[in-house]
């Protein structure tokens, strides 16, 4: 039977440790056999969460027969994880052992540099750091789960139910997976990424002598502009505003344009029932057709499903 060992480290999150027990333990096969032998291991016999304490039946040594191992995440993910644990996800990638984060567990992965070179995601409050102390791997906060093969990482939260059902279903099919799911109340596959999700625009770096002209552009992103307009505000060449906001933004002025206009109308989809057409022209797209196309682009799912997931009132 395939074995699901879950990493419980100090301070790990109940919820992200619930959730790949909650999914592999319920999962069954065509008769009731049970999908997977799900355990749970730790470096010591009692870990914290911060508010209760566990009883861990499984040492480390358990991730030797492990088919699969989810490492959830912990209260401060930036925290320095045990060297023990560390080698011994190392020796398991070693082995070919399936390995899973669930949202801040991508640090430990991280930092046992089984994410060198990939891509990876993690929650995306915490995918800048993530980016910034580990510059070797390619960070994407938009999606809820990035499947490398070997190595799988998982947003914040719910996407660790996301990336559990897509293991079920990787493991013995849509039919069992989608058992799973109506197990968990949750659709088997759900529309969009986590970008949804996010509340704000990543600020710009310190000290970046942009942030007047990306304020400005914040101020006038319903206007009808061009990048020579925003250019010209800046009192500087096409060429070298596009060489600044790469340097300094990671970006070019036209898509941090985009992505201001994305979202503000994401606030008006969520506080106002103007039509789709109205918020494209109020927030500065020339059409609703581009709108849309953009909308989608940035976050994963139309206007329409947006605001049917997020308005209120």
């Amino acid at each position: 039977m395939h074995t699901v060992a879950v990493l419980a480290l100090d301070t790990v999150v109940p919820f992200d440790l619930a959730t790949p027990i909650e999914v592999f333990d319920r999962t069954r096969l065509p008769g009731g056999r049970p999908g997977y032998r799900v355990v749970v291991c730790a470096e010591r016999p009692t870990v914290t969460t911060g508010v209760f304490d566990i009883a861990v039946p499984w040492r480390l040594d358990v991730l030797a027969d492990a088919d699969t191992v989810i490492v959830p995440g912990v209260t401060d993910p930036g925290a320095a994880a045990p060297a023990p644990v560390l080698d011994a996800l190392r020796a398991a990638e070693a082995r070919g052992t399936r390995i899973a984060s669930i949202c801040g567990g991508a640090f430990t992965l991280a930092a046992a540099g089984l994410l060198d070179g990939r891509r990876a995601t993690t929650h995306w409050v915490a995918a800048a750091p993530l980016a910034a102390r580990y510059p070797r791997v390619q960070v994407d906060p938009n999606v809820l789960y990035v499947d490398n093969g070997q190595i799988l990482t998982s947003a914040g939260a719910a996407a660790g139910l996301d990336l559990c059902l897509h293991l079920v279903r990787t493991d013995h099919g849509a039919a069992v997976a989608a058992d799973a799911a109506r197990l968990s109340v949750m659709p088997l596959e759900r529309a969009g990424g986590q970008a949804q999700f996010i509340a704000h625009e990543p600020p710009a770096p310190d000290g970046t002598t942009l942030e007047p002209l990306l304020t400005w552009m914040r101020q006038n992103a319903g206007r009808d502009l061009a990048l020579a307009d925003i250019a010209r505000h800046a009192g500087m060449s096409v060429r070298t505003l596009n060489r600044r906001f790469r340097d300094q933004v990671g970006t070019t002025p036209l898509r941090w344009l985009h992505r201001i206009r994305v979202h503000q109308a994401q606030h008006l989809l969520e506080t106002t029932a103007h039509p789709v057409d109205r918020v494209a022209t109020q927030v500065g797209f020339g059409s609703v057709t581009a709108f849309r196309d953009r909308f989608r682009r940035i976050t994963g799912t139309s206007p329409q499903a947006y605001r049917r997931s997020f308005r209120s009132g």
